[in-house]
């Protein structure tokens, strides 16, 4: 069992990286879309590019959404309204008519002519539940046809029009008095209709709609077929009219059969191996070219997080319309990992997640293209991040290279620029628009992932902030120092390529654990007085060596990132105290020199091995009397080879030629400090 965890310790970080890579490959192909992939790809009213097609199998020509809707508008808009009668009405209006026609109407009518006003009455009440009243207000063409049900089962069919609505009653009725000359008496007819009139329809909406439901339902999705073999477009020709619809059935039908339930586990494994493939190579790139990326599980963590979010943002656009495919700003992804790491790792990095992109989405060379051209130009143009004005500038070239590209492709497929879509240019600069996010989202994964971006790294290179104001008032002399190194090491950084804002704040911070016990350091002895001389030398040299540790202490409660931190452990290295070394050698011949020693690590970076440099030539030129330009080159080459031939220098990435070049920028730069002039031969 003991031997099982000892195992498992060693290799966590391979096991771990192990369990990411299957869950993201499983994750990408989750989101992956689950349709089939027709090998063709086409666009309306541009050429046929492949070979003549003919029909592969029988298949239907499928109708298109807009066909559909209208004639599902057309059902609709032409559906029988239902409604329900209720028989007991119309006696009961009838009597109600009867019992008070000689109360509304005055005596003094004579007999005869009171008996046709109440037949005219009659008729009219007749005439109105011909076909039924309805009280409830509904506008409908009147030409549409109207079915009346009394116990669900159909009694008449009509139309609209024929139906009297209880809120028109008045206008109906005074339209049917005046034809029959009886204007004299409205007041009276109306009064009495007023009371006695009752609805005796009501809408049967649900009857409605479960017809209507029945009828779309019955809605033919297709119309005429293509049999096998059958010519459906030569090459050259253009996608248009019935082509159009031929190929995008085609399409559809070969996508449902691709993916049926016999071959989707088929298909689903093929997807797997590609996407297992892709993160492989990713791997053994981190593996190869990037070491210490590769074994940091937080790092790899978070690149293969910034891969699986392109992909479901794209998938998430791919799956609701693919039209709008290039608003996604893919070109953040070599952004954001060339603030936190290098523009090469960015741009591979990149350049794989589009590969994997181009197994889902539309016209996928046009898409790879485009995207890898932006990726390209994004991690050429883009320097500085932490500068505002060089991320707008940097986005608004990226931007021009997704129009310019995609004019280029209309160009060759149209051979015009009449049909040019100007909406897709409108989708690339909302592209651009949503790369400028870039900025808060580093901030975000600054906190999230506990990296550091060059804009962190800017604001820690401050002068003005708390923990280098504090190191100014406690350690004046360590913060000049400091100051000095920095300049020198930015401008070695500079000279090889090397990350020159973090050599810069590494330099700056380095030293901090001289406040713990600032007089014990020459820089700062401003009285004369070196509390040394009353210390044994181990006792001397503990305190210089202990100043690493107290750094680190310090840089750890200020919440100095790990970049930083490296600094503060390697500056020295694995490097002796040499003066209370050989100060205890006189006394003591048989000391142990890693007594005097610091307890390392060596520098295992260009910019960690600039620091060690830069630091040890700053620290030694104090000590240059009289210097002149003889002096100071013999006096870096010393100090430089020393640090060699210790190995100081073998764990990081730095060359002898790199070497050299920090030897003539440091010994050009003490020139300048001390003011020497070229020496003319006498």
């Amino acid at each position: 069992m003991k031997d099982f965890l000892n195992t498992f310790y060693k290799n966590h970080s391979l096991l771990y990286k192990v369990i990411l890579f299957i869950a993201t490959t499983f994750l990408i192909v989750y989101l992956f879309p689950k349709s089939g992939r027709f090998k063709y790809n086409f666009e309306k009213g541009k050429p046929w590019q492949s070979e003549t097609l003919y029909a592969p199998f029988d298949f239907a020509i499928q109708k298109t959404p807009e066909e559909l809707s209208k004639e599902k508008e057309q059902i609709k808009a032409n559906a029988t309204l239902y409604f329900s009668i209720d028989p007991k009405v119309l006696p009961i209006v009838k009597k109600a008519y009867e019992d008070n026609f000689y109360t509304t109407f005055p005596d003094s009518i004579y007999r005869d002519e009171s008996r046709s006003l109440k037949k005219q009455g009659e008729q009219i009440i007749d005439e109105l539940y011909k076909y039924g009243v309805l009280e409830d207000h509904l506008s409908r063409v009147p030409t549409t046809e109207v079915t009346v049900l009394e116990n669900r089962v159909e009694r008449y069919k009509t139309q609209f029009s024929e139906i009297y609505q209880l809120e028109y009653i008045k206008r109906d009725v005074l339209e049917k008095l005046e034809k029959a000359n009886l204007e004299g008496y409205q007041s009276e007819y109306i009064a009495l209709f007023f009371d006695i009139i009752k609805p005796n329809l009501t809408y049967n909406k649900t009857f409605t709609e479960n017809v209507i439901n029945e009828a779309l339902q019955a809605v033919s999705f297709t119309r005429g077929s293509i049999e096998k073999e059958t010519l459906i477009i030569s090459k050259g020709e253009i996608v248009e009219g019935d082509k159009f619809l031929i190929l995008k059935s085609l399409e559809s039908e070969y996508e449902s059969q691709v993916w049926n339930e016999s071959n989707y586990n088929l298909i689903v494994f093929a997807y797997t191996l590609l996407v297992a493939l892709a993160l492989i190579i990713l791997l053994l790139f981190l593996r190869k070219y990037r070491l210490d990326v590769f074994k940091n599980d937080t790092k790899v963590t978070f690149i293969f997080f910034n891969v699986l979010l392109m992909v479901f943002l794209t998938s998430l656009m791919v799956n609701y319309n693919s039209q709008y495919i290039y608003i996604i700003p893919l070109a953040m992804l070599p952004l954001v990992l060339k603030a936190f790491f290098d523009a090469r790792l960015g741009l591979f990095t990149h350049v794989i997640t589009v590969l994997l992109l181009g197994s889902i989405v539309p016209n996928s060379y046009e898409y790879m293209f485009l995207q890898i051209i932006a990726g390209i130009v994004t991690i050429l143009t883009v320097s500085e991040l932490y500068k505002r004005a060089n991320l707008f500038i940097s986005v608004a070239q990226i931007t021009m290279i997704y129009i310019i590209a995609y004019f280029a492709f209309f160009v060759i497929h149209e051979g015009s620029v009449e049909t040019l879509k100007w909406e897709t240019f409108a989708m690339f600069i909302l592209c651009g628009l949503a790369t400028l996010f870039v900025q808060p989202l580093i901030y975000i994964y600054e906190k999230l992932f506990g990296l550091v971006s060059d804009v962190s790294l800017l604001e820690l290179s401050d002068t003005n902030s708390k923990l280098l104001k504090q190191l100014s008032n406690e350690a004046p002399g360590t913060f000049h120092h400091s100051l000095n190194v920095a300049n020198l090491a930015e401008a070695a950084a500079n000279e090889i390529g090397a990350n020159a804002m973090l050599v810069r704040v590494g330099a700056l911070y380095h030293d901090i654990g001289k406040m713990k016990n600032p007089t014990y350091f020459t820089e700062n002895q401003s009285s004369g007085v070196n509390p040394h001389d009353e210390l044994a030398p181990q006792e001397s040299a503990s305190i210089i060596v202990d100043h690493v540790l107290d750094g680190i202490e310090i840089a750890k409660k200020n919440n100095l990132p790990d970049r930083v931190i490296d600094f503060i452990r390697t500056h020295h290295g694995t490097s002796a105290v040499y003066y209370f070394y050989m100060k205890e050698k006189h006394v003591n011949e048989a000391v142990d020199i890693a007594d005097f020693s610091y307890p390392g690590p060596k520098p295992f970076s260009k910019e960690t091995a600039i620091l060690m440099m830069c630091d040890s030539v700053e620290a030694a030129s104090k000590s240059l009397k009289d210097p002149t330009s003889t002096k100071i080159d013999k006096f870096v080459e010393n100090i430089l080879n020393k640090q060699m031939e210790e190995g100081q220098f073998l764990n990081a990435n730095i060359t002898f030629k790199e070497i050299q070049v920090i030897k003539k920028v440091l010994k050009r730069k003490l020139a300048n400090i001390y003011h020497l002039r070229i020496e003319y031969p006498e």
